[in-house]
């Protein structure tokens, strides 16, 4: 195929900037304006980018496979080994902010499987609100006194964060989180048992068991089951340095306070039968699949308190 006429790019670099922290650096912000009847072809940046489209519409497509239209609020993450391109539709005329970084850091966000490749492109909106949140990593136009490179790394993160977490969809992440909340605050009352009723739970939202679990699944990163699980040991945590009573519903009664205010200290027995563990071994081998240690290893780690003698003479 032959291209007519030669694509025209305007690009205005707001920062170019050599130094860095330990865990990367931002390197190149700026906006860029793209028209003509030509497309720029596929090429590997060899940095992570940040994308996103103010005005006008195009495709983005990569080695991938993946390729799909593009306009006002889509982000595209570039990634730097990842061939790709995008280009504004032909004969049409699109601008776009960047933000270009290298470091670390944000490989480890990539080896964890959070900043994930096979998901180039997410929706931002609205527009406005996006745009000065790319150019907030930098805290404003580069003069004397610019935050230093570690700062820019830790706001790019939080951005990152939101990006990914689906914040930009601001309606329906707002409904999630609120339906998170309540769906949280329900599992918890049932904090001393092993095997809920996740039917009826399900049925407190109008969905199904298996509806219920993908949905809460796909909001907080966990299935329901795990999230119990997890919170049960928390409080067990709590109860193993009288800081928490059994959770209701526990066929555990809680010990009265002492006279200093404080609880008892519960031994495993107690603590599994207030959770809904079977026994104390099957009790302690949960605790260490979730926190690394046994529940003995817990306790002689975390006997902090007041000097014996208390107060100051």
């Amino acid at each position: 195929m032959t291209d007519s006429a030669p694509a025209t790019r305007r690009t205005t670099l707001r920062f170019s900037h050599a130094a860095a922290s330990p865990l990367g650096r931002v390197t190149i912000t700026g906006f860029a304006v793209e028209q003509g009847t030509a497309m720029a072809g596929p090429r590997v940046f060899g940095q992570y980018a940040m994308v996103y489209v103010l005005d006008g519409q195009g495709t983005y497509e990569d080695a991938a496979g993946w390729r799909q239209g593009v306009g006002p609020g889509d982000l595209m993450l570039v990634f730097p080994e990842l061939e790709h391109q995008y280009n504004p539709l032909p004969g049409t005329r699109w601008l776009t902010t960047f933000l270009c970084f290298i470091g670390p850091v944000f490989d480890l966000w990539r080896q964890a499987g959070v900043l994930d490749s096979r998901r180039p492109v997410h929706r931002l909106l609205p527009v406005h609100a996006w745009s000065r949140r790319m150019e907030d990593v930098l805290g404003g136009t580069r003069q004397a006194g610019f935050a230093p490179p570690l700062v820019e790394v830790a706001r790019l993160q939080e951005l990152l964060a939101a990006v990914l977490t689906g914040e930009g969809r601001a309606e329906t992440y707002r409904e999630d989180q609120l339906w998170a909340q309540r769906a949280c605050s329900v599992v918890e009352a049932h904090l001393h048992t092993a095997t809920p009723d996740w039917g009826a739970i399900a049925a407190r939202f109008g969905l199904s068991a298996d509806g219920f679990r993908k949905r809460f699944t796909r909001i907080t990163g966990q299935s329901p089951a795990r999230y119990q699980l997890g919170r049960r040991i928390d409080r067990a945590c709590a109860m193993m340095q009288g800081d928490a009573p059994p959770p209701s519903g526990s066929v555990c009664s809680a010990e009265p306070l002492s006279t200093t205010g404080t609880r008892p200290r519960m031994t495993d027995r107690q603590i599994a039968e207030a959770l809904g563990f079977c026994d104390e071994f099957y009790f302690s081998r949960r605790f260490r699949q979730i926190t690394g240690q046994s529940p003995r290893a817990f306790r002689n780690g975390n006997r902090f308190g007041p000097p014996a003698g208390g107060g100051e003479g």
